[in-house]
């Protein structure tokens, strides 16, 4: 709201109106008195400009010009400034003004129209429609590549500034899964289903769903729709933990690509902390170092997920509770990095802006050289020199609708001693950024094919594609809304 004038021995959370609510409540009040402008004027003993001024909710009237008001009009101070419009009419023209003095009319170079009486409902409608749309495209345009990559990087900026540990959501998970009664090991379908009953929703499993969707949330109605048929890769809890832990975390639609991005991080960090609850897995995790044998396979298999969310909560309890650096990635066969996180001062390749998503992979990384090897059953190490020091990676492939992709996880030489497969004799050596490393081809090879080839890339569509558009990227809303008004109790 706008901050009123109000002197200090008012207390300022009762000022619930801002300028244009007050204003319009003045004047449903003084027309439901049969006063005039000129007669409220002359009662407060100030021009009739002044009030109109105030009723246009161009001026915040002090206490004393407040109260005085509100005795002249046979009304409380509270009654001036309750938040709510006094009618339809009035938050309407309410809706209109605060659009007029918004961004997007300042930036098309629009004179604002005057919000009169004389004014048809139909009109304000349309003005505010019209307002709406164009905010919207605002919105999108602003939601380009550049921004997206942009916005990723600052992301991870934060997310190594804290260690990639967000304690309000682990104590927020803490508290769930105590609730639901869980006592320990891997949490089951059957205590998922009762985190959510808790929450207030039912789960119902559709063949309808829409195919932008992995599932939909209902708040109206208390409902979470999932897929009946369920994906060999994913697991059938995280699907149901993310559609509550959006509620659960109280998130209103993003306003913009970068909070879109963080709030699909605080889902998924919340996601894995009921997986894999901080008290058991930092319990696992350190009897695990104190015998200097940390696996991500282990920590996979005691918690019943997959190796991606294994790996992914690892990075967070790593540092913040093991004291160790760490580093995460999830390349693409074609050697493009999906993505990253890093806080052990490894160098990831990136852009301009910051950005890793996109960027090729050195070639001499555990997370390329692990698409070479014939077993893919068996966990796969391996140091690399690089010009940042030596770094040691554990990896592994998992498959996807575009392709192998390979997740890895790495810490510096001095912590390897604490994880299983440290005895290994995989070590390569990498000079990247040094694009003579493995970016430039050997000369002979430049003069003798440069300009004769065309090659046709491999590299997830995703990443080439401009950023969907609208509220919730690649969701289609119209699906969405006509499969809601289809499933809704009748």
């Amino acid at each position: 709201m706008a901050c009123m004038t109000i002197a200090d021995d008012v207390n300022t959370d009762q000022a619930g109106a801002d300028a244009l609510t007050l204003g319009r409540r003045v004047r449903a009040f003084r027309i439901r008195q049969g006063m005039t402008l000129e007669a409220l004027a002359a009662a407060i003993d100030r021009a009739p400009s002044q009030v109109s001024t105030i009723e246009n909710g161009n001026r915040e009237p002090r206490l004393a010009l407040l109260r005085a008001i509100a005795s002249a009009l046979e009304v409380s101070v509270d009654d001036l400034l309750d938040p709510e419009p006094p009618d339809e009419r009035s938050a309407l023209e309410i809706a209109v003004e605060r659009a007029q003095r918004g961004s997007v009319f300042s930036a098309l170079g629009i004179q604002p129209m005057r919000v009169g009486k004389t004014v048809p409902d139909a009109t304000l409608q349309a003005v505010l429609a019209l307002h709406q749309e164009v905010e919207r495209l605002h919105r999108e345009r602003a939601a380009t590549p550049e921004e997206a990559r942009r916005a990723n990087a600052e992301l991870r900026a934060s997310m190594r500034a804290r260690d990639n540990y967000f304690a309000d959501l682990e104590t927020i998970a803490a508290d769930l899964l105590s609730v639901a009664g869980h006592s320990g090991g891997p949490v089951s379908h059957q205590t998922v289903t009762e985190m959510a009953d808790h929450l207030g929703f039912s789960l119902h499993y559709v063949g309808d769903l829409p195919h932008s969707t992995r599932s939909v949330t209902d708040k109206r109605n208390g409902r979470i729709y999932l897929p009946t048929e369920q994906s060999a890769s994913r697991d059938s809890r995280s699907p149901i933990l993310q559609a509550f832990a959006s509620q659960l975390l109280e998130h209103d639609e993003p306003g913009n690509y970068a909070e879109f991005l963080r709030q699909r991080i605080e889902t998924n960090y919340l996601t894995a902390a009921l997986l894999l609850p901080e008290r058991d897995a930092v319990a696992f995790l350190t009897e695990a170092k104190n015998f200097r044998r940390i696996s991500m396979e282990d920590l996979r298999d005691a918690f019943a997920v997959s190796y991606e969310t294994a790996s992914h909560r690892f990075t967070n309890l790593a540092t913040a509770r093991l004291g160790i650096p760490v580093h995460f990635m999830k390349v693409h066969e074609s050697g493009t990095i999906i993505k990253a996180y890093e806080n052990d001062s490894v160098s990831f390749p990136s852009d301009a802006l910051g950005a890793i998503e996109g960027t090729p992979v050195c070639r001499s990384w555990t997370a390329r050289t692990v698409f070479d090897v014939p077993d893919r059953f068996s966990p796969y190490y391996q140091y690399t020199d690089t010009p940042r020091g030596t770094f040691w990676c554990t990896s592994r492939i998992e498959k996807a609708k575009e392709g192998d992709y390979s997740v890895s996880v790495g810490v510096p030489f001095e912590h390897v001693k604490w994880f299983r497969g440290r005895d290994t004799s995989h070590r390569a050596v990498s000079r990247c950024p040094d694009e003579t490393c493995c970016r430039r081809p050997p000369s002979a090879l430049s003069e003798k094919w440069e300009g004769q080839s065309w090659p046709a890339a491999r590299t997830p569509t995703s990443l080439l594609a401009a950023l969907p558009t609208g509220t919730f990227p690649g969701v289609d809303a119209s699906e969405v809304y006509d499969f809601l008004e289809r499933h809704q109790p009748r």
